[in-house]
């Protein structure tokens, strides 16, 4: 009767609930109810679940208790909730209520093992959910919610090992940190969550079979990865998209599923470009499967910070990759394209082919003489000049047409310098129409 208003109290006074060390063996039902007071309970053991389903209620804070069970379900608080240092051996519902402050559970114990612990789709806060040095046997549920305060769950510890342990796709939140010593034996999905600020992983531990984090369609400010070992299970960042990422190159799990994902800034530091560009193909190729646009993801990021030739090396890792999904013909093909002009990314490759076929051709061909095609009329043999028109697929230095060996194994040279200058320049040619298609 007190908290439906039964003793409103002498005028001016501001009244309130307050128990310690009570025991409540009855049915606390506030199905509906309005309430008027704050309530607080310390020390206090309720022996059935609290029914405040579809109620209008303020503050309610719940210290060193124990509860089987709490249902906010549609609730409206004018203030906060809070448990702190209790134990609630149930279910702690909370779908589609609507909070003005916090819901904070610090030091707490919530139990349902199987099944979700909190139950709060659609919650819709002022504040921030602080779940802090909290154990979870069981999920967490919070699809679709929004928490314009922040998800904080520093030290917090979620075993659902056979399910979903944190759950909030589609949730709306200022900043989640999942750090400090936070442990999920279960799933962590923020598929399609939208995290203005910062989403951080700083020494967490996630363990899952299947996917551990599920991060899909997922949008962040800034993606702080930096967990104290990899999650043992796989990581889902297709179509993800994050205004910078900050990581480390072991915090990654061995499977990375990056179709789609894209990226403003990668924390690379220091001035060994190669090495860094190794270990982000290396990154890349976490993810199952040949898939181009990490490669050109991670391509465009380089070329956007100036750093070209580290583009060119993730471009020509990119083909590399592809070439080995493709048949035998194309695999060929793709190996002559790598040699020569590494798929149009290494031009100069070609030079080096070049110069070295001079070199031998001017080398071989001038300890031999070559018969003239037409005697006493044509220009004096030049093996350099010589070995050059033949080198070039159609012949214009005059050396080709007027000079010829009589069979052997140096004519057998010459057709071989014909037959690798074309395709020589069929690759040139194919590199580099790739390369501006490709800019």
């Amino acid at each position: 009767m007190l908290l439906l208003g039964g003793h409103p109290g002498p005028p001016g006074s501001i009244p309130a609930l307050r128990l310690a060390g009570a025991r409540i063996s009855g049915v606390l039902d506030l199905d509906g109810a309005e309430i008027g007071h704050g309530m607080w309970f310390e020390e206090c053991w309720f022996e059935q679940g609290v029914g405040m389903y579809g109620a209008a209620t303020r503050t309610i804070e719940i210290k060193g208790s124990r509860l089987p069970g709490l249902n906010l379900t549609m609730a409206r608080v004018e203030g906060r909730v809070a448990l702190h240092r209790t134990v609630l051996d149930g279910r702690f519902e909370l779908m589609n209520a609507r909070l003005a402050g916090e819901l904070v559970l610090s030091d707490a114990v919530l139990s349902s093992p199987g099944d979700w612990a909190l139950v709060a789709g659609g919650l819709v806060m002022e504040g921030g959910l602080f779940c802090r040095r909290t154990t979870v046997h069981g999920g967490i549920r919070l699809l679709g919610a929004q928490l314009p305060g922040g998800l904080h769950m520093e030290q917090a510890q979620l075993r659902h090992p056979d399910g979903v342990a944190l759950l909030a796709d589609h949730a709306v939140v200022k900043s989640m940190a999942l750090s400090q010593g936070f442990t999920a034996e279960g799933t962590v999905s923020l598929r399609g969550a939208q995290i203005t600020d910062q989403l951080t992983l700083d020494g967490a531990v996630v363990r899952a079979s299947g996917t551990a984090l599920g991060c899909a369609r997922m949008q962040v400010g800034v993606l702080v990865f930096t967990p104290a070992e990899p999650p043992s299970g796989q990581m889902d960042l297709q179509n993800a998209r994050a205004m910078a990422v900050h990581d480390r190159e072991d915090a990654w799990p061995g499977t990375v599923r990056l179709q789609g994902f894209t990226y403003g800034s990668l924390n690379e530091t220091g001035d060994l470009h190669e090495a860094l560009v190794e270990r982000r193909v290396a990154w890349i190729r976490r993810h199952p499967g040949y898939a181009a646009q990490p490669y050109e993801q991670l391509a465009s990021w380089y070329r956007q910070i100036g750093h070209d030739d580290d583009a060119r090396r993730v471009l020509l890792a990119k083909q590399r990759h592809r070439r080995k999904t493709l048949g035998l013909p194309a695999r060929l093909w793709g190996h002559l394209l790598d040699a020569t002009v590494g798929y149009g990314y290494r031009p100069w490759l070609a030079g080096v082919w070049l110069v070295s076929l001079v070199v031998l051709g001017t080398t071989v061909f001038a300890g031999y003489s070559p018969r003239p095609t037409e005697p006493g009329q044509v220009p004096p043999f030049s093996p350099f000049v010589y070995t050059l028109d033949l080198l070039i697929p159609i012949g214009g230095l005059g050396q080709r047409s007027s000079w010829y060996w009589q069979g052997g194994p140096i004519a057998w040279l010459a057709y071989s310098l014909i037959a690798t200058g074309w395709i020589l320049t069929t690759a040139v040619l194919a590199g580099i129409t790739r390369t501006l298609n490709r800019n």
